[in-house]
């Protein structure tokens, strides 16, 4: 009992900051709280070390802040709870920069590379007058060696930097050295790991003059190009850089090396008031105010060449549905990929080959193929045979944006042979073209609570038996506001038109129908159009809308209320709106938010279960 009593709780941390920054504030709580939890279960002479390693550790957190001077106090005391560790800080002065020398040599001195010698100096982060921060510091440091190394100067180090503290007057006076060494220029490619993809695909995308500049920017672009396809599992572009005789024993936080070593050095700041050395130069393989040309190395890690995949679904009108896909990378020694595959259920059975090629330098991904789909939906029975090609790009906004755009092009040559449930039967041969424009900026791809989505899609068409022309253009939209920690307030909108001569046959998915879990629930899918017979076609033009909101009672699961409006007809005088509203039960899942809902169709007085996976569009 005498020895449980001899043994230390965790004692209660108390600081008085003194007025210092919030920044310095948490990194004083950091330290104290690491050895705070040492004195759990220690006697009382292991308890005596660990309060002067706590004061010791308020000490250096606070110099990695600026301040050099302070007076810090740590009193133990007792209470219900145990010890008391009360810390009082008299922070004194923060020192600030008074100074910068920035002192480069090798090649970049030279007259051509004077101006951005200025950028660099401009561009340096730690600037006279503001608080000399460790991590700042080291940050600073490493920012301007990675804006040196990045462009042709591939091999140059920090020589020296060095922080001088006057406490005293609590100023910085900063020095870095910096020694670009040679230019360097981009010689032969090497290749390795390749074993089944041709080296031309390699060839398609690293693309340059041997002799040419450094620049790390290519390096990164070539290396993203090839990740992006289907051959390779990983991808690693690189100069293969001179082996070097000297190795660095201690990694110090001086010493940051090529495009990335920013976050390393800032991560790692001491808490050391003077912050110094730099490593000495190895023994010089170069001249450093020469040339020196490197290869450039091309590291690739093949994708596995065959994938088969199946799966079973369920939808809540199509019933069950079966599809399998097969996917083959290189064809006949091409480097190209195969997908073929059919999926079949209640409403809809079909079959495709596709072809795509690889990505192109600008990020066109272009593929053709062929197809074979039969559907029997709303009494319109129509099966096609089609020959396409189509062309995609997606690409990021300027700078930081979070906005992607998508591009889709397409040609169809199809033969479409159409059945309506008690009326006629025909067949109709089309070519059409068609392209689309998608402007995505949310916080979440797959799950957004914030953002917008807006769509341009149109086409242009001729059937091959009559000559005849027809148009479509359509637009669609969809925008979410957060409301609160979780729920979620969406609105979503559609418009469609086609333009043709009164008696010319479109192809029906040319023409509108909706109903069904992503456009207007509480109706069937697809029954919103214009009958004919005892079927629904499709219909000139469109116009749907939906307001939604959705609460969630934690991460994951969620209830969601909404109101959905439209309708397909002849013309937009002749629409009489369609209206469904429900409840229906949300989860978030990693490839989307699922959604059940129970709707009542306000038209036909019925009552509808619906679920879809994934946002509408």
């Amino acid at each position: 009992m005498m020895a449980g009593e001899a043994l230390a709780k965790r004692p209660e941390v108390i600081v008085d900051p003194g007025g210092v920054p919030p920044a310095a504030l948490q990194a004083i709580t950091q330290a104290v709280d690491a050895i705070a939890r040492l004195a759990e279960d220690q006697d009382g002479g292991e308890i005596n070390r660990l309060r002067r390693r706590a004061r010791d550790a308020t000490l250096a957190a606070l110099a990695t802040q600026g301040y050099f001077s302070p007076k810090v106090t740590l009193e133990a005391g007792t209470d219900i709870g145990g010890e008391t560790w009360d810390i009082a800080i008299v922070p004194g002065k923060r020192t600030v920069v008074e100074s910068v020398s920035l002192e480069f040599s090798g090649r970049i001195t030279r007259p051509e590379y004077a101006q951005r010698v200025q950028t660099l100096r401009d561009d340096w982060r730690l600037k006279k007058g503001q608080p000399f921060i460790n991590s700042e510091w080291n940050r600073a440091k490493a920012t301007l060696l990675d804006d040196v190394t990045t462009r042709d100067f591939l091999l140059a180090r920090m020589t020296s930097s060095r922080a001088d503290i006057d406490a005293d007057n609590a100023v910085a006076h900063l020095h870095v050295a910096i020694d670009s060494g040679p230019q360097v220029r981009m010689g032969e490619l090497n290749t390795q790991g390749l074993k089944r993809v041709p080296e031309k695909l390699i060839n398609r995308y690293v693309r340059y003059n041997v002799g040419a500049a450094f620049n790390q920017d290519r390096l990164d672009q070539w290396q993203q190009d090839l990740q992006s396809t289907a051959f390779f599992r990983g991808a690693f572009v690189s100069l293969q850089e001179p082996d070097q005789t000297v190795q660095p024993t201690d990694p110090i936080s001086d010493r940051a090396r090529g495009p990335g070593a920013e976050d390393a050095a800032a991560a790692a700041p001491a808490g050391d008031p003077t912050v110094s050395g730099g490593l000495p130069p190895p023994p010089a393989q170069f001249d450093s105010d020469g040339e020196v040309t490197l290869p450039v190395q091309v590291r690739v890690v093949e994708a596995p060449p065959k994938r088969f995949s199946a799966s079973i679904g369920v939808d809540d009108e199509a019933g069950v549905r079966v599809e399998s896909l097969y996917r083959q990378n290189v064809v006949f020694g091409q480097p190209v990929t195969l997908e073929t595959g059919f999926g079949v259920d209640r409403l809809r059975q079909r079959a495709f080959m596709d072809i795509l090629l690889p990505p192109s330098e600008r990020g066109y991904r272009d593929s053709f193929g062929i197809l074979a789909d039969r559907s029997d939906i709303q009494g319109l029975e129509v099966t096609r045979y089609a020959l396409g090609a189509t062309r995609t790009q997606e690409r990021k906004g300027a700078g930081n944006s979070r906005v992607e755009y998508e591009t889709r092009y397409g040609v169809l040559l199809a033969q479409d042979h159409v059945k309506i449930d008690g009326g006629d039967s025909y067949t109709l041969p089309t070519v059409t073209t068609t392209a689309e424009w998608l402007r995505r900026d949310v916080d979440n791809k797959y799950d957004p609570r914030e953002g917008n989505l807006i769509s341009v899609g149109g086409g242009v068409g001729v059937t091959l038996d009559t000559g005849e022309p027809y148009t479509r253009l359509r637009l669609r939209g969809q925008k979410w506001w957060p409301i609160g920690k979780l729920d979620v307030l969406t609105i979503r909108a559609e418009a469609g038109r086609v333009w043709s001569n009164g008696d010319v046959q479109v192809p029906d998915d040319f023409g509108f129908r909706t109903g069904g879990a992503r456009s207007i629930r509480g109706y069937r899918y697809q029954s919103i159009g214009v009958h004919r017979d005892n079927a629904v076609v499709g219909a000139p033009t469109l116009l749907v809308g939906s307001i939604e909101y959705d609460h969630y009672f934690d991460e994951r699961w969620g209830m969601g209320v909404f109101v959905d409006a439209g309708d397909a007809a002849e013309s937009f005088g002749d629409m009489s709106m369609n209206v469904g509203y429900g409840v229906g039960a949300r989860v978030r899942t990693p490839a989307g938010p699922l959604f059940l809902d129970l709707a009542y169709g306000q038209r036909q007085r019925d009552l509808r279960l619906h679920f879809s996976l994934g946002i509408a569009f």
